[in-house]
């Protein structure tokens, strides 16, 4: 994942709790790099360390700390880092979803050795729709939960979340029914 990522994290973590806590989970994760570069790729494992250690710290499952950072992500890093693009994506959430499928294609010419994930819309309704959610990367629905609660509450529209199929449980990928 690239640089942007972790330092979303420790942006989180030092926002919520304070350097010296984010020093102590960096220090538990075992990571070893000092400064993140935002458009520099790093090893998912580095992130995949931070969450582990940022929930060991907060006595919170990993779940929990991708929820968490899902929200964190649009409602910060997004609207700071990705404000233009995330404003062309539409004007409510309906529109945003309907066209997130397109918005990687956009990041990637921000990030060009991004790995993206894939999402396709289906079943779309006037206050629903499925949104199936593809990655090459495994244990990140939760994170995908926290974006699209995040989103709700940037378009201030009240989400319900249902899991239809799920990885863990053998489907081939996730699929949310997302509902406003």
């Amino acid at each position: 994942m690239y640089g942007i990522v972790n330092k979303a994290i420790e942006s989180l973590v030092i926002e919520s709790f304070g350097v010296e806590k984010w020093e102590k989970i960096k220090e538990a994760s075992d990571v070893e790099v000092d400064f993140f570069i935002s458009n520099e790729p790093y090893d998912d494992d580095i992130t995949y360390s931070l969450a582990i250690a940022v929930a060991k710290e907060m006595n919170i499952t990993v779940g929990d700390v991708l929820v968490a950072f899902g929200e964190y992500w649009v409602l910060k890093t997004g609207k700071e880092k990705y404000g233009n693009l995330m404003e062309a994506g539409g004007s409510n959430l309906r529109e945003f979803l309907i066209n997130l499928p397109a918005f990687h294609n956009r990041i990637m010419l921000i990030y060009p050795k991004l790995t993206p994930p894939e999402f396709k819309v289906s079943h779309l309704e006037d206050r629903s729709l499925q949104l199936h959610y593809f990655s090459k990367r495994v244990g990140l629905k939760d994170f995908v939960t926290g974006l699209l609660q995040g989103l709700g509450k940037l378009y201030k529209t009240e989400v319900h979340l249902e899991l239809i199929n799920d990885r863990d449980k053998g489907d081939h990928h996730e699929i949310f029914k997302v509902s406003w």
